[in-house]
């Protein structure tokens, strides 16, 4: 069972300077001491959860593993549960596959994973954890961390522009696209987008759309659509189709992910 009482929780968000392609942040502070329990749901992200707190700080259990502090939570990472006790912050980074194949230096290995984040920057990793604690407000530390992934997607791993084109093509039609079709969009073979898109954004062509829609079809049932409404509006053959999909994806039926306390903040932390 889930729980958060995000009316306990400050939410900060970067000004538009400090925004870069692929790279949404968040900030979130609980202002009270209070029991976080939070499962989250699958979007078509790769999500950086840099702990800043003090004491017992951030815990994020997965598949029978439980990593505390920092960590890095690849493409759909299974039954992920983010929790903690106490007052504490963190700052939520998420990667489109694209931007966190540069930023992380490749994402294959971490599809279905979570790992500690210093396992993946090395060292440079506490010393970023050591400048953001030591800043004095949230624009500074968005600004941080603008500069430090600015300077990893200049220089990290070199994305296809034809694999570059058919992730912006699913994430434009919202999952509502062929994917047999673009591989004659970017004059590519099936076999051969087939294998550099899993190798460099570490998931199948297929399962990337159905997750990109899956994440469409998630946000119109916690902004309260029906599931009948949700299935229609969203490319699925019918209602059975959705149920199908959100319980692949989530493990939850429609009601469970409408109600989800992960999607339940979204407006606020991740705006447009």
């Amino acid at each position: 069972m889930s729980s958060c009482d995000w009316s306990l929780v400050d939410v900060a968000v970067p000004r538009r300077a400090v925004r870069l392609p692929g790279v949404s942040m968040a900030g979130f502070r609980q202002r009270v001491p209070a029991l976080v329990d939070v499962g989250m749901v699958a979007h078509p992200s790769v999500t950086v959860l840099v702990d800043l707190s003090e004491g017992e700080g951030v815990v994020c259990e997965s598949g029978g593993r439980r990593v505390r502090g920092s960590v890095v939570a690849g493409l759909l990472p299974g039954d992920l549960r983010v929790g903690g006790r106490g007052v504490g912050e963190c700052l939520q980074i998420r990667l489109q596959p694209v931007a966190a194949a540069a930023v992380l230096g490749g994402v294959r290995d971490l599809t279905g994973t979570v790992v500690p984040l210093r396992e993946v920057w090395g060292s440079g990793a506490g010393r970023v954890e050591e400048r953001l604690c030591a800043a004095a407000s949230w624009e500074e530390r968005f600004a941080i961390v603008a500069d430090v992934l600015r300077g990893r997607l200049g220089a990290g791993s070199r994305v296809d522009a034809e694999v570059v084109h058919v992730w912006r093509r699913m994430v434009g039609s919202r999952g509502r696209v062929r994917v047999e079709g673009l591989a004659d969009e970017v004059g590519w073979g099936r076999q051969r987008l087939w294998s550099r898109f899993r190798a460099q954004l570490g998931i199948g062509p297929k399962r990337a759309v159905r997750l990109v829609r899956f994440d469409h079809a998630a946000h119109l049932l916690a902004a309260g659509r029906t599931p009948a409404g949700v299935a229609c509006a969203g490319g699925y053959v019918d209602q059975s189709h959705l149920h199908r999909e959100v319980r692949a994806f989530s493990g939850l039926t429609p009601g469970g992910v409408a109600a989800a306390p992960w999607l339940g903040i979204d407006e606020v932390a991740w705006p447009g």
